[in-house]
């Protein structure tokens, strides 16, 4: 009876994959997902990658649908970039709490306190508070975005632990909101310690997200498509990563012959794994959930994300 019911559960996400299949060709729908999400939305994806690459097909996008299976920012993200397209959310409740740590009357308060800084705002926000931003960065270009940007104090936001890493790299005054990846916070010295005595062979990848300590230690400090990228050129056979595990997917489907570890206990990020294949299909079906970002804050937000695109 087990095996009966196993086999019946292969045949719906069966159906469901070629219903999502079917519906994009008839809807012209792009399917952008992001590096975190479950193994099997992951393989479905016309785009796969972390928010600059997806923020960037987002921009360019010449279907007339775009479904963005990640967290609301992103969706977000894609509709103010590419405003004339039906931008899809497969999960109304996949937000980012790191995003949520911030609003846009707080980075007001903040700017009044440094009237000479600038302010640089990580992607992982809200469309409020990138429209209260000069430009916008990813984990990728964020030490190219505030070394170039002209002003001798910055405003960063949201992720303390991004501003700390793009310190390193500056002689600007940063100046942090304090909220952080409360996945990439979870990442413990003494569990990466582990993990290497483990795997004494294996590099280190570690996310800018992770907390100072974890960055100490690595061999590498990378976006997740950095991984992607470093993974397949290095001639390293080993490595441990130090980001959500969601990636780790991707990583070892790429790279069959060379192997992977989490940097200690694999972490989840909760929001991500909420969308599901049958959230994909529904999505596509009753076009559902619109994203819509409201004037003036689209075109204000659209000018820091757009600049952010030209360090890309």
């Amino acid at each position: 009876m087990r095996r009966g019911y196993g086999r019946q559960i292969r045949d719906m996400l069966t159906e469901t994959i070629q219903t999502i299949l079917r519906l994009k060709r008839e809807k012209n729908a792009l399917l952008l997902v992001h590096n975190y999400q479950l193994p099997e939305i992951q393989d479905i994806a016309d785009v796969l990658g972390d928010s600059l690459d997806l923020s960037r097909r987002a921009a360019a996008a010449e279907e007339k649908v775009i479904v963005f299976c990640g967290v609301r920012f992103m969706a977000e993200t894609a509709k103010i970039l590419a405003p004339e397209k039906t931008v899809l959310l497969p999960r109304r409740d996949a937000g980012c709490p790191m995003a949520e740590t911030i609003d846009a009357d707080s980075l007001r308060k903040m700017k009044l306190q440094y009237p000479k800084a600038k302010v640089v705002t990580y992607v992982n926000s809200t469309a409020e508070v990138k429209a209260e931003s000069d430009v916008c960065c990813t984990s990728a270009n964020a030490v190219k975005v505030v070394q170039d940007i002209e002003a001798d104090e910055i405003l960063f936001t949201p992720d303390r632990n991004l501003a700390s890493y793009v310190q390193r790299f500056t002689q600007k005054k940063i100046i942090p909101w304090q909220g952080f990846c409360y996945v990439h916070e979870q990442f413990r010295l003494e569990d990466v310690i582990h993990a290497k005595e483990a795997h004494p062979n294996a590099l280190l990848l570690v996310h800018p997200e992770c907390p100072p300590e974890i960055v100490d230690m690595a061999d590498q400090v990378l976006s997740t498509s950095g991984m992607v990228r470093f993974s397949r050129e290095s001639s390293a056979k080993a490595f441990l990563i130090a980001t959500e595990e969601g990636l780790i997917h991707r990583l070892k489907s790429e790279n069959p012959y060379k192997a992977f570890y989490s940097a200690g206990p694999a972490r989840t990020c909760l929001n991500m794994k909420r969308t599901r294949l049958w959230d994909v299909a529904a999505a596509l079906e009753h076009d559902q959930y619109r994203m819509d970002v409201p004037e003036p804050v689209a075109s204000r937000a659209r000018r820091a994300l757009e600049a952010m695109l030209a360090y890309a």
